[in-house]
């Protein structure tokens, strides 16, 4: 009776339980996973936002399929872009969604960049579409390896995604490697897609804001309020398009008809927008210097623990820490949990090899001093350093 795009009934994994009978009874945890900004502690100008919502055309729907045009030309402006380029969507999975339907048929192919976020699997599955991953290498800095990207490529593929910066190895395209990707987008016919949630958030160096610039070749970038101003609770993304002319208005005609099916944007967040992309100049400094802060901390921790190591960072929530290899990551993951602290495994993020825990940079600082330091120091009988106060307070266990 039911489809069989999905697994709908997953599993549990140890981690999962461990988790939910810590939870259960009630223990401390110290969360290094936390990546909802309205849970991490930033303030937010709260009358403001507010007082966009006093909008009185909200209450009334005139539906415009891409979006009204004054919320698409304020995202246009902030971008350079011809408004006409901007369709807004309620999220960028949304976005997502709506590009497969636009790009594959199914069973067609999308290159996807591994390690990354979990979710493309997913929403690939739903638009019966197949996920083929190609490989980022890390070499003190994270890098496209192009052979096996262009050996996957196909029939039946039909785009490139990448992340920029990527999830959760915070690496953002480099010129040499757009050039490349563009190339190969050329030649065989592809779309680039390039994910941009986090590229307000550098943590090293400014780099090329975005790809909205890519006119050879169909591409389209994706953005949303989720990241840009710390809000994933407004529901709304976009999407921008570019290429050459006359492919560019056939792509944007085509996602008219699937935007249309599926109606616009709710209309009071479009109305509100002004007042949430101004609320982006509090927000995002509290979340960078928070980025920023506890990135700092970790490389201070680490080096003076030469069995752990960080891996280079250039943007986004989250570092990646690499361990001894003297337990698997479930192994590390499952024993953090026991003294407290929940961090994500790099298997979750398809790391080819051990091992590699994940952490949010965008957990409040006590906790992700205290996390990190128990990471460690998990081995070591070294006590915490003088002044350190715990997080959970001192029956933290």
């Amino acid at each position: 009776m039911f489809s069989h795009r999905l697994a709908f009934h997953l599993p549990h994994n140890p981690i999962s339980d461990a988790l939910a009978q810590r939870r259960a009874a009630g223990l401390p945890i110290l969360d290094l996973t936390e990546s909802n900004p309205t849970r991490a502690g930033i303030v937010y100008p709260a009358a403001g936002i507010l007082a966009g919502f006093q909008a009185p055309q909200s209450l009334f729907y005139d539906p415009s399929s891409n979006g009204l045009p004054r919320a698409r030309a304020q995202i246009a402006e902030l971008y350079g872009v011809a408004h006409e380029r901007v369709v807004l969507t309620a999220s960028s999975s949304e976005a997502y969604s709506w590009l497969f339907k636009l790009l594959c048929d199914p069973g067609d192919e999308i290159l996807t960049p591994r390690p990354s976020y979990p979710l493309f699997d997913y929403l690939a599955a739903l638009e019966s579409v197949q996920i083929r991953q190609y490989p980022l290498r890390y070499d003190d800095g994270w890098f496209i390896d192009f052979e096996p990207l262009a050996a996957s490529i196909n029939e039946r593929t039909r785009a490139i995604v990448v992340v920029n910066p990527n999830n959760p190895t915070g690496s953002y395209v480099k010129p040499w490697e757009l050039d490349r990707l563009r190339q190969l987008c050329a030649a065989h016919n592809l779309a680039l897609i390039s994910d941009e949630v986090f590229s307000d958030y550098p943590l090293e160096v400014m780099p090329p804001r975005s790809l909205t610039g890519v006119e050879d070749v169909l591409a389209f970038c994706l953005g949303g309020l989720s990241k840009m101003a710390g809000m994933p609770q407004m529901k709304l993304g976009w999407m921008i398009a570019g290429g050459p002319d006359t492919l560019r208005e056939e792509a944007l005609s085509r996602i008219d008809l699937i935007a249309d099916s599926f109606l616009s944007v709710g209309t009071p967040v479009q109305y509100a927008l002004p007042n949430l992309l101004a609320a982006c100049s509090s927000v995002q400094p509290q979340i960078l210097g928070r980025l920023r802060g506890n990135l700092e901390y970790l490389k201070e921790t680490v080096r003076g623990h030469d069995a752990f190591r960080w891996l280079e960072v250039e943007g986004g929530w989250y570092a990646i820490l690499r361990v001894p290899r003297i337990r698997t990551e479930e192994e590390w993951t499952l024993q953090l949990l026991e003294s407290g602290v929940l961090v994500q495994p790099g298997y979750f993020y398809d790391f080819e090899t051990e091992a590699y825990l994940v952490v949010s940079l965008l957990t409040p600082e006590p906790i992700f001093q205290e996390g990190i330091w128990k990471i460690v120091t998990m081995d070591s009988p070294i006590r915490a350093p003088a002044g350190f106060i715990s997080a959970n307070g001192p029956d933290d266990s």
